[in-house]
């Protein structure tokens, strides 16, 4: 079933939402400022989130760059301002799209199927190494049955070693590739990260795939 976060601190449109979702045959969960969302994101696991520009405490566009920041779950901004500032600065922080308050219904409808269609697997989008799996066009991953949940960075530093799986790569390439040559913060996050990573695998001398190159870097076998 197809989730969706609802983050609206107008709890009569919010429910009115929900209802509408719901009946559409989806899953829908509310959030009402910010201080809900992570717990609901934790419980809810959207695949999409409906996100208010107008909220309290913090405005919607504030809570998207700091979503952006560890998500990649596809954002439609929904505002009652029809400014294009709002929108252009929406979509340049990683929106999927944006609706404008008073909506129809079915409206909302279609761009919410639109969401969800981009978001389905492609042809070719599996990348393996191991027992391990990763679906690219979902940016999901499994390791045996178990889903593993990663956070934007890690899950950009697993694919590119799965992508280049039995290849030697440099901390100084996964540094670039990862994080972008414009990066200009502590070397060791490459370390740190890889780490993290090898945490949420759940490695183990036995099942190990990540191995370190000593003075080199680091590279992931297919075994």
């Amino acid at each position: 079933m197809y989730t969706i976060l609802i983050v609206e601190d107008d709890r009569t449109i919010a429910r009115a939402v929900q209802k509408h979702l719901e009946s559409w045959g989806m899953k829908a969960c509310i959030a009402e400022d910010f201080q809900n969302v992570t717990a609901e994101f934790l419980r809810c696991g959207p695949q999409l989130v409906l996100l208010d520009i107008m909220l309290p405490e913090l405005n919607g566009i504030e809570m998207l760059r700091r979503l952006r920041r560890e998500k990649d779950t596809p954002v439609i901004l929904v505002t009652a301002r029809d400014a294009v500032t709002d929108k252009v600065a929406g979509l340049d922080m990683g929106a999927s799209d944006y609706i404008t308050k008073p909506f129809h219904i079915e409206e909302l409808l279609a761009r919410v199927r639109a969401a969800v269609r981009k978001t389905q697997p492609k042809a070719g989008s599996l990348l393996t190494a191991g027992d391990l799996v990763l679906d690219t066009a979902q940016r999901t991953v499994k390791r045996g049955d178990e889903e593993i949940t990663l956070t934007k960075t890690q899950y950009d530093l697993l694919e590119y070693l799965v992508r280049n799986k039995n290849i030697v790569l440099t901390r100084d390439q996964l540094l670039n590739e990862v994080w972008g040559y414009q990066y200009t913060g502590d070397s060791n996050i490459v370390d740190v990260y890889v780490r993290y990573v090898r945490n949420r695998i759940h490695e183990t001398e036995k099942n190990k795939l990540i191995e370190t190159v000593r003075g080199v870097g680091y590279v992931l076998r297919d075994k």
